[in-house]
């Protein structure tokens, strides 16, 4: 016991130290802020500054030399510490844009950028009282242990083999037959999708989506100069017709969808539909991409394409960002043997490599921990309790969902009265709450009245700037 009470007081005192040279750090940041200190001016002695700050002088001196390890001031040996220079960036450069336009980039830019006090219902990732903590601090920890290279080197080509070989024990309980050499990590599910176009599409080149569709495939197939036509997506997949159509009167060469539980929809597709789907790829010389971040969340699975494809021209994509740790960023390529070696050497030539040893060694050990399907059966339960109560808290604000999903954690919903999403949304970003207006994932722009909300998002406070926005 006694050695116990020792390391918890060593650990409050270490936590106390932490604030102290915390606190010190910040007072120098303000006074270079407000122009106190300007650039090029030294800065109080370590003696003199602690005495300013009642802290001791040790503390003074660890805050220095971390403020010169952050490049904001610089150390003169036997002369003292000098600003660099001003803060590289100003508190007003990363308030929310309000006068941004609603593209593609609009929820991305505007979730990934909030600040503190910034409310995210539009954002496409759960908050972190959703996530197995405690079993990646655990993978943390064992990772303090593993071998010198796992924390230092390059990884393999193909990523881990170990997380390769788990992957494959999980893809076979769905009847795809992959093995490790048919499996590519990649740094994250976009950048799956990076390598993909780069690998297979030249500008100028038709790509088929789906309306709506995740905005980022619109982001990511701009910045690769393909044409992009989509079709109209319906509950239990995209619109068989109007799909036959759009490869008769437009030759794409590539199809981009979400597997499981569609985004933003929410929808599933069927049996049905997916047959049809195969059967005109296979006519058309189609490649299919179909992403399955969302798989884990669904109650029971639904027809992947690429089982029944047998990954002839359906590849498969994922990453563990939402089920597991949007930080740890690690995804994944499943596709035939041939097309994965060419995608090891594209990605050795544009990034030098997959995911970091660390991300591959973290996800390991987490999806090895004994916890992580419990974590999985508990968030499925939790999130349908969340849709069904968000729903209920929606209706009497005229919001209802398009389609009651399966799972997940995304709502399509229709706004009342024809209102547009986009002015909803800006009218909401100035009360510090980033809604996802519909048309950010329309190629069309069909979606106007249409908003994504996430339910594990959405605080009580975004209802009432719900409510005032409506008018």
């Amino acid at each position: 016991m006694a050695y116990r009470s020792d390391t918890v007081g060593a650990g409050i005192e270490a936590v106390q130290a932490e604030g102290v040279t915390g606190r010190v750090m910040t007072a120098i940041r303000r006074r270079i802020a407000g122009r106190v200190l300007n650039a090029g001016e030294k800065l109080p002695s370590i003696r003199q500054f602690a005495r300013d700050m009642q802290v001791s002088p040790s503390t003074v001196v660890e805050a220095y030399d971390r403020l010169a390890a952050e490049g904001l001031i610089r150390s003169r040996p036997g002369s003292g510490f000098y600003v660099a220079g001003a803060l590289p960036v100003a508190l007003a450069e990363v308030e929310p844009k309000l006068d941004r336009a609603v593209d593609p980039f609009w929820v991305s830019r505007q979730s990934l950028d909030a600040g503190p006090g910034m409310l995210r219902p539009g954002c496409g990732w759960l908050p972190p009282a959703f996530m197995p903590q405690a079993a990646i601090r655990r993978a943390v920890r064992a990772l303090a242990k593993a071998g010198d290279a796992v924390l230092t080197d390059y990884g393999p080509t193909r990523g881990s083999l170990a997380l390769r070989q788990l992957l494959v024990r999980g893809f076979a309980s769905e009847g795809i037959e992959a093995g490790a050499d048919q499996i590519l990590l990649t740094a994250s599910g976009t950048r799956a999708t990076d390598l993909l176009c780069r690998f297979l599409l030249a500008p100028g080149d038709t790509v088929l989506v789906d309306d709506p569709c995740y905005f980022n495939f619109q982001a990511l197939l701009r910045a690769h100069g393909a044409r992009i036509i989509s079709v109209p997506y319906t509950p239990t997949g995209p619109d068989v017709a109007a799909f036959e159509q759009a490869l008769i009167a437009h030759r794409p060469r590539l199809y981009v969808t979400n597997a499981a539980l569609h985004n933003p929809t929410g929808a599933t597709l069927s049996p049905r539909t997916a047959h049809s789907l195969l059967t005109l790829a296979a006519a058309h010389d189609l490649t299919i991409i179909e992403d399955e971040i969302f798989a884990d969340f669904e109650p029971e699975p639904s027809p992947r394409l690429a089982a029944l494809d047998g990954l002839n021209r359906v590849i498969r994509i994922g990453s563990f960002s939402k089920t597991l740790s949007a930080s740890i960023r690690c995804g994944y390529i499943v596709a035939r043997p041939d097309w994965i070696e060419a995608l090891v050497d594209l990605q050795v030539a544009t990034s030098f490599g997959g995911p970091s040893p660390v991300a591959a060694e973290l996800v390991l050990g987490t999806l090895n921990d004994g916890s992580y399907r419990k974590h999985i059966a508990a968030l499925r339960g939790r999130l349908a309790k969340r849709r069904r109560e968000v729903m209920g808290q929606l209706a009497p604000l005229g919001i209802r969902p398009w389609i009651e999903p399966r799972g997940g954690f995304t709502l399509w919903c229709r706004l009342p009265g024809g209102r547009d999403a986009a002015e909803v949304a800006k009218a909401a970003l100035k009360e510090k709450v980033v809604l996802a207006p519909g048309n950010a994932f329309s190629v069309t722009q069909s979606a106007k009245e249409f908003m994504r909300f996430n339910v594990a998002q959405m605080e009580p406070q975004v209802l009432k700037v719900l409510e005032r926005a409506l008018g």
